[in-house]
């Protein structure tokens, strides 16, 4: 059938057909359409929606996304066919009814992800079947190669190649801040890609960015490590593992992170930039994603097989979870608290001596100290200036101002202090109820919107005494976040009245 252009401009992939055409064709909605331009060759496979309003019979609705693969001008003549089911459905089914997944049924489903030959409801099928039915460590494996093979990938010209990663879960987790540098400063390279917060108040690319620019090619992520050891950049950016970004925006909405899907994820953007020593912080605690030091030893057991598996050497450190790392929450607040550490302040002890027990491992690893000597090591990169020194490099190759100090940021102009209503000890700091509270507030996309704790777990505190105070850049963010705050009560002081039975009413 041979069909009109119209270019709809909306950011998304398909194309949008009259059903008048539609029905002469056999399709539905959901179906899947051959669009062919004539003039370039170039034929892309595109997800259908019809209308009856949109576009007139003879017409063809091209989305952006479909065009920017198709090249098509408005008014063009194109040609379309009915497309044929792609076979990684099959494969779907398969895992959906229990099933186990060889490689080359893994890579399809992988390719097909990429291509976007599969509909957003088919990858979630996929997502859930892996969730319900747990990837075995044979899965994981075909999942990690798929996801690098289908993506660009770094491949250094000297090793050793460190890198880092945490699995997430605990707010405030500002630790690359410190160990990128100090890594750097040591000597060795660290090309370290990193994610945009999906459900956390601030991934480390979204802190990253109140310093200097986080988009790059995968080639100017090797030149720029080649150049000065380092580099804090946005993965998604970078068409590493292109699959897994896909995945991870389906996994969203329901909440979920499959246990063999987050290996796969991790480790393959590890592999792909060709990192061989690899330091993996699990933080274990009550609102982390690993409850305990047994599920923890577990899941570092699964890091390392897996890294043998793919020629790679990975030590797994488990982390106190139980309360944030450090005392703020949010892009810039998290910012000017690891400015403040690389340029000499002692303070907070949880965060900087975190951040020295994973830049310690992985000089050990590297050979850079021996072991047991690593963090004094870190220690003295730190207190030396050589880690702030290299950091500054860092935000310089990527566009940013490197004479940059924590004075010069400051964090939302609208703020509320939240005051203990009675005296006695904090008792409990619920990490997932302090980052709903932060997004609240706005963050990560209101980079000045956050948290900021006055007081941890197990300090004493008196009546009227700050808690933590809440930051946001908008007036009516932190007005709901004020609201949020009083149903969710974060931050739990002993003596602190909950409720009282019998009631007033029922006296």
């Amino acid at each position: 059938m041979k069909l009109t252009v119209k270019i709809l401009d909306i950011a998304t992939r398909g194309v949008l057909l009259n059903r008048l055409d539609a029905r002469s064709m056999g399709v539905f909605n959901g179906d899947r359409i051959q669009v062919i331009n004539p003039k370039n060759g170039v034929s892309v496979t595109a997800f259908v929606e019809t209308t009856s309003t949109i576009t007139d019979q003879g017409t063809l609705g091209v989305y952006r996304i479909t065009n920017e693969r198709l090249h098509l001008d408005e008014g063009a003549e194109i040609e379309i066919r009915e497309a044929g089911r792609p076979a990684s459905l099959d494969f779907i089914k398969k895992k959906m009814d229990g099933g186990k997944l060889n490689k080359e049924e893994t890579l399809t489903i992988v390719k097909d992800i990429v291509s976007d030959d599969i509909s957003s409801a088919e990858l979630t099928a996929f997502i859930t079947a892996s969730y319900i039915n747990p990837l075995d460590m044979n899965e994981v494996e075909h999942l990690t190669r798929a996801m690098v093979e289908t993506g660009e990938q770094i491949k250094f010209a000297s090793r050793p190649i460190v890198d880092k990663h945490s699995i997430g879960g605990v707010p405030g987790n500002k630790i690359s801040f410190l160990v990128v540098p100090i890594i750097a400063a040591s000597g060795l390279k660290i090309p370290k890609t990193s994610s945009r917060a999906i459900t956390g108040a601030g991934g480390t690319a979204d802190l990253m960015e109140v310093l200097a620019f986080v988009e790059f090619s995968a080639s100017e992520v090797q030149q720029m490590t080649d150049k000065v050891g380092g580099c804090i950049v946005w993965g998604g950016a970078t068409n590493i593992a292109p699959a897994d970004d896909r995945i991870i925006i389906q996994e969203y909405p329901f909440k979920i992170d499959a246990r063999g899907q987050m290996l796969a994820s991790v480790m393959a953007k590890k592999f792909a930039v060709g990192a061989n020593l690899v330091v993996i912080d699990i933080p274990v605690g009550l609102h982390t994603k690993v409850a305990t030091m047994q599920d923890g030893r577990k899941l570092a057991r699964e890091f390392i097989e897996l890294g043998e598996r793919l020629g790679m050497k990975v030590e797994c450190a488990l982390t106190y979870g139980d309360i944030p790392v450090g005392h703020s929450i949010g892009p810039t607040l998290e910012v000017i608290e690891a400015l403040r550490a690389l340029e000499g302040s002692p303070e907070p002890n949880s965060f900087i001596q975190k951040s020295l027990s994973i830049a310690g491992i992985a000089l050990e690893m590297a050979g850079k100290a021996q072991r047991g000597s690593g963090v004094a090591m870190a220690q003295d990169l730190l207190t030396s200036g050589k880690a702030l020194e290299k950091l500054h490099q860092i935000i310089e190759i990527q566009g940013g101002n490197p004479q940059i100090k924590s004075s010069d940021l400051s964090a939302g102009e609208y703020q509320f202090v939240v005051k203990a209503p009675a005296s006695g000890y904090v008792i409990e700091m619920n990490n997932t109820s302090l980052i709903s509270l932060a997004r609240t507030a706005g963050a990560p996309h209101d980079r000045g919107a956050g948290i900021l704790l006055h007081a941890k777990k197990g300090n004493l505190i008196k009546t009227g005494d700050p808690l933590f105070t809440i930051y946001a850049d908008r007036n009516w963010r932190l007005q709901n976040a004020v609201e949020e705050g009083r149903r969710l009560m974060p931050v739990l002081v002993e003596g602190m009245l909950l409720d009282r039975v019998p009631s007033v009413s029922e006296i």
